[in-house]
């Protein structure tokens, strides 16, 4: 494979997780907890084989896993809008 398309790759991956995280901002009120969410979804897509609460806010730069259990308890409630909005 050439370099040129593992970069090419790359930047299309990046290209649209930014597009993901776009489209998932409006769902939340506030700008701090769409960053959460979007801090969320680079730890889950993170190099860790295992992705427990802990190690996922650790990923995120939390002090422990509670801001993202708040974001995913919250997101209970918003489920239908991002199936149908987002």
């Amino acid at each position: 494979m050439a370099a040129g398309s593992v970069e090419a790759t790359l930047e299309l991956w990046a290209s649209s997780l930014r597009d993901v995280k776009g489209r998932i901002r409006p769902l939340f009120q506030q700008a701090r907890m769409a960053q959460s969410a979007g801090l969320f979804l680079d730890a889950l897509l993170g190099p860790e084989r295992r992705k427990t609460g802990w190690m996922r806010a650790e990923a995120a730069g939390d002090p422990g896993p509670w801001r993202q259990q708040a974001l995913l308890g919250r997101a209970v409630g918003r489920r239908r809008s991002a199936r149908c909005g987002a």
